[in-house]
C-alpha cells in the first residue's frame, strides 16, 4: 500500500472488554461492538484494532494467550466475530488483529506439552539451567522481578521477559515461525487485513543469555537484534504480504529511528508502520515509569519532531498516537485534564494528527476521557500495577506516596469502560463493570455528540486527512525548535508552492512567537481550537492557553 493511502487512513482502537457489554455479565463482548456499529461509522475511521480477545486466562488480560484460534467464550464466538467482519466490512471499515507471537500462555498446549516431557516442545521456549544455584542470569522481567522462572519440577528455568505466566516463544526455531505464520494465515482467511504485532522487536534474544550491567544495556542485549528483521521479512512473504490491502504495524518496545526506518522502508517488505513510546516517557523521572513528575516539554517536542523529520527522510512510515490500552490518559499527562479539557485535547490531537503518519484514536479519546479518579488500590486490576505499587512500598515510599505514583501511570487508567451516558455504569453494563467508571456524569458519548465540541474537533481533524494532500503525504519540517511551550512544524510537498503551518501551545500561558519571514504569507485558517480569523500570518503571533493554529499559504 502507498504511502498517501496509508496517509489517508485513521485507525481506531476497540479495548473489547471496555467498550459494551452485551449480555450484562461486566465484560465488554463482541456482540457489544456490533451493537455498536452506528456510532463506529459515525467515527468515519478505516480500520480497528481489537485488543486480543482470544483464549486466556486473563493474566495480562488477554496477553497471555492459550489458543491463538479460539474466540476466548467470556467475549463471543467465531460465529460473532465472523458477523462482525461482515457489518465493519459494511461500512468500509477494515479489521486489524493484536498478535501477540513473542510469548504464549504457560497454559498453552505447546508449553503443557513441554512440561511433560515433550522435547519437539520443550524446544519451543527458552530453557536453561539456573548459575550458582539460582536465574541463568540477571535479566529482569518488564513486570517485576526476575524474568526467569523454574520450570515445572526440573533443574531449568524458563524465560518470560513479561509475567510469569507469560513464557517467550524461541523464534530462532524455525517450527515456532511456522506456527506463528500459520496463526496469521488463519486470520486471513477470515478476512482480516489488519495486524498489530505486539513486542515484535523483542523476539531476536541472543542464544546465550549473559548478565547485564544496567537497565538500557540489557534491553539492547534482546531488542532491535539484527535477526528481528529477516523474522520479518519471512512473515510478510508467507502471510500478509500477499495481501496487497493489509496493513501491519509493529509494537517496538525501546526502539530506534534507525530500526524504525528499516521496519518499515517498503523496499524492505517488512511492516507497514511502527509504534514507538520515546515521547510518551518523557514524564518519566531519571528513564523510571513508576514516578510521578511533570512531562519534559522539550524531550517531548524533540523525540516526536527528530522521528519525524528523520523517518520521512529516511522513507520510512510511523503510526501516530498519544494513547493505548497500555498507558494511562495522555490528557491527564500532557494537558490539562481539569481547566483546559477541552481544548487541551484539541490541541493534543492537531500536534498528532497533523504530522506525517496514520494516526490511532483510542476508544474514548474522541470523548475526552481522563483518569479514573480512584481511591484506593483495590480499585486497579492490572498485574503490572499492583506488582508495581509492591516494589515501590519495598523501595521506602509511604503508601500515600505508593498510590500517587500508579494512579498517575497505571495501565487501567484508559482501560476504564467506555463512558456511553451518564448512568452509574455509564451505558456499558446494567451490572457493575470488571472496572468501575468515573466522571461518566460529564464526560460521555451522548453528552459529547449533543453538546461538545471534541468529537466534532477529531471528524475536522479526519476529513482533512482524507482530502488534504499535504496533511495526509506531505514532507514535515519543524520550526520554532527552540521554542519552550510551542512545538510547529511545516507540511509541504514539492509539487505545491502553498504550505500548511502547524503551531501547537502545549501550556495554559498565552505565549508569543516569531514567524519565520518565509511562512507571512496570505492563506486561510485551515484548523484551530480558538475564535481566530487570519488573512496572513503576522511577525509576532500570540497563542492562547492550549491554542492549536493550522495556517495555509497561498504563495
Amino acid at each position: 500500500m502507498d504511502f498517501k493511502t496509508l496517509g489517508q487512513k485513521v485507525i481506531y482502537q476497540i479495548y473489547p472488554k471496555s467498550f459494551y457489554d452485551s449480555n450484562n455479565d461486566g465484560i465488554g463482548d463482541l456482540r457489544g461492538i456490533i451493537d455498536k456499529i452506528d456510532y463506529i461509522k459515525k467515527l468515519n475511521i478505516d480500520m480497528i484494532w481489537f485488543n486480543p480477545f482470544f483464549v486466556s486466562p486473563q493474566n495480562d488480560n488477554g496477553y497471555d494467550i492459550e489458543d491463538y484460534r479460539r474466540i476466548d467464550p467470556r467475549f463471543g464466538t467465531m460465529a460473532d466475530f465472523e458477523e462482525l467482519v461482515v457489518k465493519l466490512r459494511d461500512i468500509n471499515v477494515d479489521v486489524m488483529l493484536d498478535m501477540v507471537l513473542n510469548h504464549c500462555s504457560t497454559e498453552h498446549t505447546w508449553f503443557q506439552k513441554a512440561l511433560a516431557g515433550d522435547t519437539y516442545y520443550q524446544d519451543f521456549f527458552y530453557l536453561r539451567p539456573g548459575k550458582d544455584g539460582s536465574c541463568p542470569n540477571n535479566w529482569q522481567s518488564k513486570f517485576g522481578g526476575p524474568a526467569w522462572s523454574r520450570f515445572g519440577d526440573t533443574d531449568l528455568y524458563y524465560l518470560h521477559l513479561y509475567d510469569e505466566t507469560q513464557a517467550d516463544l524461541d523464534w530462532h526455531n524455525p517450527h515456532v515461525r511456522r506456527e506463528m505464520i500459520n496463526v496469521v494465515n488463519f486470520w486471513r482467511k477470515k478476512g482480516v487485513h489488519g495486524f498489530r504485532f505486539d513486542v515484535i522487536n523483542v523476539t531476536g534474544k541472543d542464544t546465550v543469555f549473559v548478565d547485564s550491567t544496567n537497565i538500557e544495556q540489557e534491553k539492547r542485549l534482546y531488542t532491535d537484534t539484527p535477526v528481528v528483521h529477516d523474522y520479518l521479512k519471512e512473515l510478510n512473504a508467507q502471510s500478509f504480504g500477499q495481501d496487497p490491502a493489509s496493513i501491519t504495524v509493529g509494537e517496538m518496545s525501546s526502539t530506534t529511528i534507525k530500526n524504525s526506518i528499516a521496519y518499515t522502508k517498503p523496499d524492505n517488505h517488512e511492516l507497514t508502520m511502527t509504534f514507538a513510546f520515546h515521547h510518551l516517557k518523557t514524564d518519566y523521572e531519571d528513564g523510571k515509569k513508576w514516578s510521578k513528575a511533570p512531562f519534559d516539554f522539550e524531550a517531548l517536542k524533540h523525540y516526536l519532531l527528530d522521528w519525524q523529520e528523520e523517518i520521512t527522510a529516511g522513507g520510512g512510515w510511523q503510526a501516530l498516537f498519544w494513547n493505548n490500552h497500555d498507558q494511562p490518559w495522555a490528557l491527564n499527562r500532557f494537558g490539562d485534564a481539569s481547566k483546559y479539557r477541552v481544548k487541551s485535547a484539541e490541541m493534543m490531537a492537531a500536534a498528532i494528527h497533523l504530522m506525517r503518519g496514520t494516526p490511532y484514536i483510542y476508544m474514548g479519546e474522541e470523548l475526552g476521557m481522563i483518569d479514573p479518579s480512584y481511591q484506593e488500590m483495590d480499585q486497579y486490576v492490572d498485574v503490572e500495577a499492583h506488582n508495581a505499587y509492591q516494589q515501590l512500598l519495598a523501595e521506602g515510599h509511604t503508601t500515600e506516596e505508593a498510590f500517587a505514583i500508579i494512579h498517575s501511570k497505571a495501565r487501567d487508567n484508559s482501560r476504564v469502560p467506555m463512558h456511553w451516558d451518564d448512568t452509574q455504569y455509564a451505558g456499558f453494563s446494567q451490572v457493575e463493570p470488571w472496572l468501575l467508571p468515573t466522571d461518566q456524569e460529564r464526560i460521555n458519548v451522548t453528552r459529547e455528540l449533543n453538546q461538545g465540541g471534541i468529537f466534532d474537533f477529531y471528524q475536522q481533524l479526519i476529513h482533512l486527512r482524507k482530502h488534504e494532500d499535504l496533511v495526509s503525504i506531505g514532507d514535515i519540517q519543524s520550526i520554532l525548535r527552540d521554542d519552550k511551550q510551542v512545538l510547529a512544524y511545516v507540511r509541504t510537498l514539492p509539487e505545491r508552492t502553498d504550505q500548511l503551518v502547524v503551531f501547537n501551545n502545549f501550556y495554559a500561558t498565552e505565549t508569543t512567537v516569531t514567524v519565520p519571514a518565509e511562512y507571512r504569507q496570505p492563506g486561510e485558517v485551515v484548523i484551530t481550537n480558538d475564535k481566530r480569523t487570519l488573512n496572513e500570518l503576522p511577525k509576532q503571533l500570540t497563542l492562547q492557553s492550549y491554542e492549536t493554529l493550522a495556517f495555509r499559504t497561498n504563495a
